[in-house]
């Protein structure tokens, strides 16, 4: 058989592939091909929002875990991502928070990436966006990406963001508007009460368009270069190696670990890591899974009163009544209420984010309460500590090594010790303490500093946010340029949370749907 040849060959339907391959394919003369290792989305919990850790460690999990880290006690931690139609926006907790606007002028200012300013990124964050509430010049409400107030909250979110009013942090209605400190509700990216993924909001739309072709369960093992060009792609599907042709872009969009690892099995990394396994270096690109950050979280459990929950829903009659009308306890997202505050008081931008659940939550959401609980997890969204993703084989099925680095500079340490101290006071003040029966861990209100490193030590956790594997800028180790082009290598672009040269201070799925937008735009060249 002849092999196919498409204009664009897209690898990975997640935030960022998914929103390149469906904007690219509005051209009805430019043939799309969007690969995705993973199934269709075809499971009730990726839909109801209040499901999204049901789906951790199931085959909708990749079932990554890090090397063992000191400041987590030696624990390995695991690493949930999404595999499947719409990548980890159909598996994450939904929360809509596009990170400061110093996040991206930094971006630009510091890495070298120009055209990445806040003022240039805005119009894709509002391109995207359906926001149902809030009508300013910060937010988009026709963009296929439904922003939306949640339709349930738990009592004890209303009480935790009047609590930490009583602390002295302003309550706010929209993190994502002019300023980003405070306190309130997240939105999040549903529809009525449902999950509206990518798959959603993207792909399904771009389905019915003769020019655009999705393949799931194609597991991509290399991109195909010849003389310094991006030719093809090789993946396996139905136990079968097959290969497409691009005679315009290849998008690489397999997220902050698959993309770097299908660089390198590609023959594009650092040269002497490459030989080592006995892969041909074509371009040798030193800066290729460097620079991992993610978000660390640790959070305080309580045990309540006087309340109710989550876990308590669990029940046929609520979980029939999300997944029909989209109501009811169910239609949560589980992290309903956050803020946004400093570490210290000479800080001009928040380094601290609070994620708050009516439940106890800790190891991922694996553990079922058996107490009635609540959890105000401090993460840090400022973060210097860097890590590093290496392949541990050439064998593409093979997870790569990942060391997250959690907290290996001082100052994170410093910042989370801050956190903590806040949460706790949040959690001593105003109605909330009315409604806390005690402490679950750390087991005092009143820690010490090492008793709270213990509690790091048994509770840290990623938040889901890796980037910067595959970094842009102008740095002599930056993976891509400012138009996401790999460098070195013709027809290559990375459009996925890889290229963020540092993690921002936030939730990092809106951003990258932010990412794809732009991509699309630079391969039309608008």
């Amino acid at each position: 058989m002849p092999i196919e040849t498409f204009d664009h060959v897209v690898i990975g339907s997640g935030s960022g592939g998914g929103v390149v391959a469906a904007r690219l394919s509005e051209d009805p003369s430019v043939k799309v091909l969007l690969l995705e290792a993973g199934p269709m989305d075809d499971d009730d919990m990726i839909h109801l929002p209040a499901g999204f850790s049901t789906l951790f460690k199931t085959k909708w999990d990749w079932g990554y875990q890090t090397n063992p880290q000191k400041m987590l006690g030696g624990r390995r931690a695991d690493w949930p991502r999404m595999r499947g139609l719409g990548g980890c926006s159909s598996m994450n907790a939904m929360i809509y928070i596009r990170g400061n606007h110093a996040d991206y002028d930094e971006w630009r200012d510091v890495y070298g990436a120009e055209g990445w300013g806040f003022d240039d990124v805005l119009p894709y964050f509002k391109k995207a966006e359906g926001n149902t509430r809030l009508r300013n010049s910060f937010h988009g409400s026709d963009g296929p990406l439904h922003v939306e107030d949640r339709r349930y909250n738990h009592e004890l979110s209303r009480a935790f963001i009047d609590s930490a009013v009583a602390t002295g942090i302003k309550e706010t209605d929209d993190f994502n508007g002019a300023e980003q400190e405070g306190a309130g509700y997240y939105q999040v990216t549903c529809r009525k009460g449902r999950r509206w993924s990518v798959a959603d909001a993207y792909v399904r739309p771009a389905m019915s368009r003769p020019n655009f072709t999705l393949r799931t369960e194609a597991f991509v093992t290399t991109i195909d270069i010849e003389k310094g060009r991006a030719v093809g792609v090789s993946y396996v599907r139905d136990g079968a190696l097959h290969q497409v042709r691009a005679s315009g872009e290849i998008v690489l969009a397999g997220g902050a670990v698959n993309t770097p690892q299908t660089l390198m099995l590609s023959g594009v990394g650092p040269a002497a890591h490459l030989k080592e396994h006995g892969i041909k270096v074509k371009v040798d690109s030193p800066g290729v899974g460097q620079h991992l950050q993610d978000h660390p979280v640790a959070g305080i459990l309580a045990y309540t009163q006087n309340t109710t929950d989550m876990a308590e829903f669990l029940d046929l009659p609520n979980m029939l009544k999300a997944q029909k009308l989209g109501r009811g306890p169910l239609s949560s997202n589980v992290a309903e209420a956050g803020a946004f505050f400093t570490s210290r008081d000479d800080l001009d931008l928040p380094d601290l984010q609070i994620h708050m659940t009516p439940t106890g939550f800790y190891d991922n959401g694996l553990h079922e309460p058996t107490r009635r609980a609540i959890t105000v997890a401090p993460t840090l969204v400022r973060v210097e500590s860097e890590g590093y993703l290496k392949l541990r084989s050439a064998d593409p099925t093979w997870h790569p090594e990942i060391e997250a680095a959690y907290l290996t500079q001082q100052a994170d340490v410093d910042a989370m010790l801050a956190g903590y101290r806040t949460a706790l006071e949040i959690v001593k003040t105003g109605p909330l303490n009315e409604l806390i029966e005690g402490p679950w861990e750390p087991p005092t209100f009143e820690p010490t500093d090492e008793q709270l490193l213990e509690t790091i030590a048994r509770l840290g956790q990623t938040l889901y946010h890796p980037v910067a594997t595959c970094a842009m800028g102008s740095n002599d180790d930056s993976v891509v340029d400012s138009e996401l082009r790999v460098r070195g290598v013709k027809g290559l672009r990375i459009a996925d949370a890889s290229v963020m040269p540092r993690v921002p201070r936030g939730n990092t799925n809106a951003p990258t749907i932010m990412i794809g937008e732009k991509a699309a735009d630079l391969i039309k060249g608008a």
